[in-house]
Formats: C-alpha cells, sequence, structure tokens
C-alpha cells in the first residue's frame, strides 16, 4: 500500500510536469528513478496491443501478464489526479507571474541535466558531440516558433475532434522523452488551448480522442525508444541530456516565460527570478543525492544480511 501511494505521488509529480509548457514529465521521471521501468511498462503494453492487432490473442495476454501494473496503474491514477486538480491553478500562475514561473522551470530541468549525466555509464568525449547535437537541434528548433505569442498559447480554438487525437499521439513522446515538453508541443501544434479547454471544461469526447491519440504515439515510439535504449543505451541517454539543454530556449524567462521562445536580456525583478531558479536546481539535484543515498543504504543493509546469513 506504501510503495502505491508513492507511486500515486510520482505519476502526480509527473502529470503536474506535463500540463507546464516547456516542462517534460518524462524529465520528472528520469529524476525520480522509475524512467527506464516505464518505458518498459509501455513498451509491453504496446507490444501486446501489437499481438491483439495481428489477432493473435494468446501472445497478447502473455505480455500484458509481464508489464508491471504494480508501477502503471497507480502511476496513471497520479498522472490524472495531477491534470484534473493543477491545471486551473498552473494556467493562473503561467499568467499572472509568467517570468519566475520560467525561472523556477528552467533550474528545474538544469538540475535533471545534471542527474540524467550521472546515469551514462562511460562519460566519453564521443558522447558530447551526441549530446551537443541534440541541444542544438532542439534550441533551433524552437527558434522556429519564435512568433508565438501568449494569445497563441492560451486561445481557446475550436478545432475538428480528429485534431486531439493527432495532437495526443504528437504530445505523448514528452512522457517518454525527457527534455520534450508535451504542452509545449501543443503550443507549437496551436493546441494547447482546445486540450486544456477540454480538461477543464469536462469534454468527455474531445478528452477521450486526445487519449486514444496518446496510446496510439505510445505504441508506436515506445518500442522505437525501448529497442535504442537497451541497444545504444549512452549514445540515447547523452542525445536525451542534449534535448534537456536545447529545451531550456523555451524557459528562458525573459520577455514572457514560457509564452515565447524569444531570447532578451533580463529586466525587472531578477532576484526572484534566479532565486527560483536556484532552488529549482538544487531541490532536483538534492533529491538525486537524497535517493542515491538512501540507495546505497539499502545495498549495504542487503549485504550486511547476506553475510549473516
Amino acid at each position: 500500500m506504501r510503495a502505491a501511494a508513492l507511486t500515486v505521488l510520482r505519476g502526480f509529480c509527473m502529470g503536474a510536469a506535463d500540463i507546464v509548457p516547456g516542462v517534460s514529465g518524462g524529465t520528472v521521471a528520469l529524476v525520480l528513478g522509475i524512467y527506464h521501468r516505464l518505458v518498459a511498462a509501455i513498451q509491453g503494453g504496446s507490444s501486446a496491443l501489437g499481438h491483439f492487432l495481428k489477432l493473435d490473442v494468446a501472445g497478447g495476454l502473455r505480455r500484458l501478464r509481464e508489464v508491471e501494473w504494480a508501477l502503471l496503474l497507480p502511476l496513471l491514477a497520479g498522472i490524472l489526479l495531477a491534470v484534473l486538480s493543477l491545471s486551473h491553478l498552473l494556467e493562473d500562475l503561467l499568467h499572472d507571474h509568467p517570468v519566475p514561473m520560467a525561472g523556477l522551470f528552467l533550474g528545474l530541468v538544469a538540475g535533471s541535466a545534471v542527474v540524467a549525466w550521472r546515469l551514462l555509464e562511460v562519460r566519453h568525449p564521443s558522447r558530447l558531440v551526441w549530446l551537443a547535437g541534440a541541444a542544438v537541434l532542439l534550441f533551433v528548433a524552437l527558434g522556429i516558433s519564435e512568433g508565438t505569442s501568449e494569445d497563441t498559447v492560451t486561445q481557446a480554438a475550436d478545432p475538428a475532434l480528429w485534431a486531439f487525437f493527432a495532437a495526443g499521439a504528437v504530445a505523448i513522446c514528452a512522457m517518454i522523452l525527457p527534455g520534450v515538453s508535451g504542452s509545449f508541443l501543443l503550443v507549437v501544434l496551436g493546441m494547447y488551448g482546445a486540450v486544456l479547454g477540454a480538461v477543464n471544461d469536462r469534454d468527455l469526447l474531445a478528452v477521450a480522442l486526445f487519449a486514444l491519440g496518446c496510446l496510439a504515439g505510445l505504441a508506436v515510439f515506445s518500442q522505437a525508444l525501448h529497442w535504442a535504449l537497451n541497444r545504444h543505451y549512452d549514445v540515447v541517454m547523452a542525445m536525451l541530456i542534449g534535448l534537456m539543454i536545447g529545451s531550456t530556449r523555451v524557459l528562458w524567462p525573459w520577455p514572457a516565460g514560457v509564452d515565447s521562445t524569444a531570447l532578451e536580456a533580463p529586466d525587472g525583478d531578477v532576484a526572484v527570478t534566479v532565486g527560483l531558479a536556484l532552488l529549482g536546481f538544487v531541490v532536483v539535484v538534492g533529491v538525486d543525492a537524497l535517493s542515491r543515498r538512501v540507495e546505497h543504504r539499502t545495498l549495504d543493509d542487503e549485504a550486511e544480511e547476506l553475510r549473516r546469513s
């Protein structure tokens, strides 16, 4: 019961990140130490779906039994709880305090990049090439949407229903790809206001189509990422770190927080924004250090028990 409650809390953290443009739920999963288990569970579920589509019921049921449901179900419950309970609050904070909030998120992502770097098995200079390439690519790509304005982010559009399905298929990549924000992808697609409005207004049809799009995106993308992590772990992780660094362009607080990818010099009350950025960085790195200490202590206790037995 305690483990399930902790997993729900982790899902809540991921869900809170997923509804903020520029912050990736995948990054949160990485920091919380459940990223690889999450990808494996999603990959298993999508593999089962593939078996069912081929009318291989026995194979599909076998793969479903292999999925770590004890992780997946509480995690999804936490994500849904966060989305339903925090969407109004975060929308108001981003609207009323865009620059300080962007500073906080910038610190969180910067700390996440440091944590992810520690996960590399071999810190070879060649990894920096992959890291830099991914960072530059995403940084430049985000600049394409430099004209994005606050109206674009918060508009209450009325798109066709199929657009909710397509938006879900694209945005869900953020759950399994640290550094890429699903909400920011929705901003680029012009669907952020529509999706947030559908959640807040309890538009069940639109939300259901968005969820189906998410399932379709997971079924395709998780397979490729799971394969890549198993065969080229360090290269993939280096690229993921690069994506985190590149995504900081949309989190640069000035001029308008996460509502713009334009880059301007700091102005106004810089101290609060910088302070929140440092706080976010320290929190992420501190949580990682604490988790490592707990993990080492657990391993030491297990080793001591083995020696005694």
